[in-house]
């Protein structure tokens, strides 16, 4: 009994030593990252004097002030100096919370770094972003933005999921609690690799099949998995770790549902909006079960796939149909 033990605890580290050697050693990629605090320096202007104090702040940012003023703000060159000294006076408190919880920064800017280094291996020819910018916008505007040359992350929704404004009432009619429990800051380098593969590889789902789009969505969760490795998954799927472990559990029955339902050649949008989006559950399937089930299904079929290729990039894999990664991978839960 001793030796079987013993005999497992062996192998148990050989698999943990061979799946360790399966994620590349990315340490000697170069990724030229720098860290551009906007918000500390937009709620440091002057307010008193706010034409002078944005024409500096456009030198310290050039590109990115017009982006937030004007985008972001979405002001006006005759309002521009106005909306700015009331965005200020009005999202001060939010902007102090910030700089609290976010007070080290260091530990998400490295996080970031190294999915960039994963980029730059798996996709040699994609021009990386060299910047990483923070700012505070509105409470209902953009979380994450990707422009030609950087990352630019809204900390207006990584204030902790116990953020006092989250859990309003006001909070709760734009971001309910399945939505607000995960604006914590170790999603944003998940978010940022998301958007960095959306400009990769755009969103290619109008109109076509549920069980294509769920392969579309398994592809997108590959690739994120393999530029963010030692990220938890309940933080790249997005699911607590209750609901993927019941994904697991629960795979066959899933499967079966879909099967039994006669829906994966079905291009009802309806069906897309119950299967593939964002959601407190999946109703059919139980209130413990995540939205977006069909991200799952769809991750486990590309997973399948992978199985039976040999050394096959990610982007030979975006690239490939979904219809032929199904059809192909015979998915049947183990």
């Amino acid at each position: 009994m001793k030796y079987r033990i013993g005999f497992m605890m062996v192998m148990a580290l050989l698999l943990a030593c061979q799946s360790k050697k399966k994620i590349p050693d990315v340490s000697g990629i170069v990724v030229k990252l720098q860290t551009e605090r906007f918000e500390k320096d937009f709620f440091s202007i002057d307010t008193l004097q706010m034409d002078t104090a944005l024409q500096h702040l456009r030198k310290l940012h050039p590109g990115f002030t017009e982006d937030f003023l004007f985008n972001i703000l979405a002001t006006s060159s005759d309002s521009a100096e106005n909306d700015s000294r009331l965005f200020i006076r009005s999202y001060r408190d939010m902007y102090l919370a910030s700089q609290q919880k976010l007070k080290d920064f260091t530990v998400v800017e490295a996080a970031v770094k190294k999915g960039l280094q994963f980029v730059k291996y798996y996709f040699p020819g994609y021009r990386l972003p060299e910047r990483l910018i923070t700012f505070i916008g509105p409470i209902n505007s953009y979380g994450n933005i990707i422009t030609p040359n950087a990352l630019a992350v809204g900390l207006q929704v990584y204030l902790g999921k116990d953020y006092p404004l989250y859990l309003s009432s006001q909070g709760q009619q734009m971001y309910p609690t399945f939505i607000s429990r995960r604006f914590e800051p170790e999603y944003i380098p998940v978010n940022c690799m998301k958007n960095i593969i959306d400009d990769i590889y755009p969103d290619q789902t109008m109109g076509k099949p549920l069980v294509e789009q769920m392969v579309e969505a398994g592809k997108r969760q590959y690739v994120l998995d393999k530029l963010l490795p030692e990220t938890a998954d309940t933080l790249k799927t997005g699911y607590t770790k209750q609901q993927l472990d019941g994904c697991y559990a629960s795979e066959k029955n899933i499967w079966s549902f879909f099967l039994q339902n006669d829906m994966l050649y079905s291009t009802d949008p309806n069906l897309s909006r119950d299967y593939m989006n964002d959601a407190p559950n999946t109703q059919a399937l139980g209130e413990s079960s995540p939205g977006n089930i069909g991200q799952f299904v769809g991750t486990q079929i590309v997973n399948r796939w992978m199985e039976k290729q040999k050394d096959i990039s990610l982007e030979a894999l975006l690239h490939t149909p979904a219809k032929k990664i199904f059809e192909e991978a015979r998915y049947k839960p183990r």
